[in-house]
C-alpha cells in the first residue's frame, strides 16, 4: 500500500466527523488576559480576524535519522481538536527498493508509535510514556501550524518573559507542558519540553525535546522555512529530523 492509502485508511477507521460548524472569527477580545508575548505571537501568526481552525492536514518532506543513518522521509498528518487527535504517517526511504512505514497517532487519549518494514513490525510503542509524548507533539504542531486551536482547547498560558511563554494542555487526564520562545517580531523560534521520551539503545529515557524553527515568511498564514527535532541528551544534542516547510502543503478544515 502507498503512504497515501495507509493514511486515508487510518483516518477512515479512526476519525468520526465532529459535526461542528465554523465559529466566529477571533477578535482582539479573545487575546485579552493572555501574556503579552503570547499576544504578539498570535498576532504575528495572523490569528485575529480568522475563524478558529478545527482540523488541518499537512504533507511534508525532509529527512529522518534512525540510529546513525539519515533517510529521506515523506509525511502525511491530520490534527483535530474535537476531540484532540493526531494521525501521523511517515515513509522512510531505507533503501532504493525498501521503505519503512511509521505512524505516530494520538487517539482517545492514547499515543502509539508503530513501524513496519517488509511487512514486519520493527517498532511498536504504547503506554503512559507515549500518551505524554504524542500529546505534547500535538501541542507543538498547533504552535507551528494552527495556533488558533490553542484558543479553544483547555490550554493554560503562563508568562515567562518578553520573548517566551509557557503552555499547559490537559486531555484525558494527561497534562503536558512546553515553552515557546519567540523572535522580536513574535515568530516562534523554538519549542521545548521535558514531556517526551527518547528511544535509546538502553530503552526509553525522559529527555528535553526541542523543535528549532528558522526563516519565517509573512502572509496570512506565516510559516517557517525549515524546522528540526532535537533530543538534548547527557551526551549532547542529537538532531534526528529535519523538514523543509517551504514546500509543505497544509489544508485547514478540509471537507472529509
Amino acid at each position: 500500500m502507498s503512504l497515501r492509502s495507509r493514511f486515508e485508511d487510518d483516518i477512515a477507521a479512526s476519525v468520526k466527523p465532529d459535526g461542528l460548524q465554523g465559529g466566529p472569527a477571533v477578535t482582539d477580545a479573545d487575546l485579552v488576559g493572555l501574556p503579552e508575548s503570547a499576544q504578539r505571537y498570535l498576532r504575528f501568526m495572523g490569528v485575529v480576524g480568522r475563524p478558529v481552525d478545527r482540523t488541518f492536514r499537512a504533507h511534508l518532506v525532509g529527512r529522518f535519522r534512525r540510529r546513525r543513518r539519515w533517510m529521506r522521509c515523506e509525511v502525511l498528518q491530520r490534527n483535530s481538536t474535537a476531540p484532540i487527535a493526531r494521525i501521523f504517517h511517515m515513509r522512510l526511504a531505507f533503501a532504493p527498493a525498501l521503505a519503512m512505514y511509521g505512524t505516530d497517532d494520538y487517539l482517545d487519549g492514547h499515543g502509539r508509535m508503530h513501524g513496519t518494514m517488509a511487512g514486519l513490525t520493527v517498532v511498536d510503542g504504547r503506554g503512559p510514556e507515549f500518551d505524554l509524548g504524542e500529546l505534547v507533539t500535538f501541542l507543538n504542531d498547533a504552535v507551528v501550524f494552527a495556533p488558533s486551536m490553542l484558543l479553544r482547547l483547555p490550554v493554560e498560558w503562563t508568562p515567562v518573559g518578553d520573548d517566551s511563554f509557557d503552555l499547559t494542555l490537559t486531555d484525558h487526564g494527561t497534562t503536558v507542558r512546553a515553552r515557546v520562545l519567540l523572535t522580536a517580531e513574535g515568530a516562534p523560534r523554538d519549542f521545548t519540553t521535558e514531556d517526551r521520551y527518547a528511544d535509546l539503545p538502553g530503552g526509553q529515557v525522559r529527555a528535553r525535546w526541542s523543535t528549532p524553527l528558522v526563516g519565517w515568511t509573512g502572509g496570512a498564514r506565516p510559516r517557517p522555512t525549515t524546522g528540526s527535532a532535537v533530543w538534548h541528551l547527557s551526551t549532547g544534542p542529537l538532531t534526528y529530523a529535519e523538514f523543509d516547510f517551504s514546500t509543505a502543503t497544509v489544508e485547514y478544515d478540509p471537507a472529509e
